[in-house]
């Protein structure tokens, strides 16, 4: 009896160890990062558009794509981008499960905080009511509206709409899912509609190339951007993304990522665009062969934004210090290039770009893109030594010396006798190579645009050659 009893025990002791075994060697249940990062890829909707995510050739880029790039890269993942031509697809497509956060520059309002959750902001910028300058007189508020006024259904200018409503009753609009921002403000141009409201970093990227987008006031101010997830129990994947946006606060790195985007088209000069548009039309086919020769590793478009701003584009051009010819070159630099004669179109080009690429090589290693070309057309304009001078200055007031935005802010203080005297080359024109590089960025910026809607004239046959029987320089 008493063994049966001492079997019944042991049995009952195996069987709850086993139980209790197999109960310990359950997987505990992995949250939502887990699973990400063990299924190994990230799903971000976007917009398609020139702000948020587009392709650059076969290469996707775009502000909110850079950032989700890095969030993946930190954790461990692929980033994989599902993208829509309209908001509202997006906000079902979070609303479903099909993807995991959208980054798409969305304004925090109050009516998508019932949908959705949002994380700290990243950026800010004000919205803009926009019209077609010379076509009517500018209102100066809702109350001196005459026109048609159109926004993309789904968006916050929509919602902010349905607010001023109340206060002016016969406010009219009209959504459409038919265009996005961008294709409002080109209809703008075109005079299809009066009238669109515009954020302020698609605005001034479109100005570049529609100089005739005129702000009629400013709608609202200040508005923060932010990404969106869903609303769901588990907030892990949703705290990961609130600590990498305040640690690339941190970092510096959303203020450089600013920068690269929007930091150089911010100031607007009508004159100057038009120009340089006519210019492109009208000039630069002359030399676009020559630029595409001579370019080697840069950027052909670049090299030709360079010579506008040095010569626009004209071969015989001077200035009182003595730089001549259609990449402002000195003498002695034009000497070193094995330019014989300044004034010879395709030499210079050769030679300018020979300068700057031998410039681009000189920085330190450590510089990485595309601060190193900024960096480099800097020195192309002031010198590699008072560059060099300004990023001393930059460390030791505890910036970042290998960072072009810290530098930038820097470089004035060259004209400043309490900052200069202890540099190694002095007194410098420190403002003007920081206005020499954001001018070449958006000259930059125009081309790449224009070339990528076939708006450039690019020669046939018929090139303007140049001889190297050109005269050479009487005075050198």
């Amino acid at each position: 009896m008493k063994k049966s009893l001492r079997l019944a025990a042991l049995s009952l002791l195996v069987v709850s160890v086993s139980l209790l075994t197999a109960c310990n060697s359950d997987p505990v249940k992995q949250n939502y990062l887990q699973e990400v990062q063990q299924r190994g890829y990230l799903t971000v909707g976007t917009i398609m558009n020139s702000s948020s995510y587009h392709l650059d050739g076969e290469s996707p880029t775009g502000f909110e794509y850079e950032m989700a790039l890095s969030l993946a890269d930190e954790l461990g993942v692929e980033l994989r981008v599902l993208d829509e031509v309209q908001i509202e697809h997006l906000f079902e497509h979070l609303e479903h499960g099909r993807v995991d956060f959208l980054a798409a520059g969305l304004d925090v309002t109050d009516q998508r905080r019932k949908h959705m959750r949002f994380t700290p902001y990243y950026h800010r910028v004000d919205q803009r009511l926009i019209f077609k300058q010379g076509t009517r007189q500018r209102p100066r508020d809702w109350s001196d509206l005459e026109g048609e006024l159109v926004v993309v259904s789904g968006s916050s200018h929509e919602e902010y709409l349905q607010d001023v409503q109340a206060e002016y009753p016969d406010l009219q609009w009209r959504a459409t899912r038919l265009y996005d921002a961008d294709e409002l403000l080109a209809k703008v141009i075109s005079e299809e509609i009066d009238f669109t409201i515009a954020d302020t970093n698609t605005l001034d990227i479109k100005r570049r190339l529609y100089p005739d987008l005129s702000v009629a006031f400013t709608v609202r101010f200040d508005v923060p951007l932010a990404w969106a997830f869903p609303l769901a129990e588990d907030d892990s994947l949703y705290a990961a993304a609130i600590e990498y946006i305040g640690r690339q606060h941190e970092r510096g790195e959303i203020t450089k990522l600013v920068d690269r985007y929007w930091g150089h088209v911010q100031h607007f000069n009508y004159v100057d665009t038009q120009l340089f548009i006519q210019a492109v039309d009208e000039t630069l086919p002359q030399y676009i062969e020559l630029f595409q020769q001579y370019a080697g590793n840069l950027d052909w478009r670049l090299l030709a934004a360079i010579s506008y701003q040095e010569s626009l584009w004209d071969p015989w051009a001077r200035s009182p210090t003595g730089v001549r010819g259609m990449m402002m070159l000195t003498l002695p630099t034009a000497r070193s290039m094995g330019v014989r004669s300044r004034l010879d179109a395709e030499q210079a080009i050769r030679g300018g770009a020979r300068y700057l690429e031998r410039l681009h090589q000189r920085l330190p290693d450590r510089i990485t893109e595309p601060d190193r070309t900024w960096f480099a057309l800097a020195a192309y304009n002031v010198g590699l030594g008072h560059l060099n001078d300004a990023r001393e200055i930059t460390a030791r007031q505890g910036g970042d010396a290998d960072y072009w935005v810290d530098v930038r802010a820097r470089l004035p203080l060259l004209r400043q006798k309490q900052y200069y005297k202890d540099t190694r080359y002095g007194f410098a024109r420190g403002d003007e190579p920081v206005t020499y590089v954001g001018n070449i960025r958006r000259y930059y910026d125009t081309l790449q645009w224009l070339d990528s809607q076939n708006r450039i004239p690019y020669p046939g046959d018929n090139r303007l050659v140049q001889h190297e029987d050109q005269a050479d320089e009487s005075e050198e």
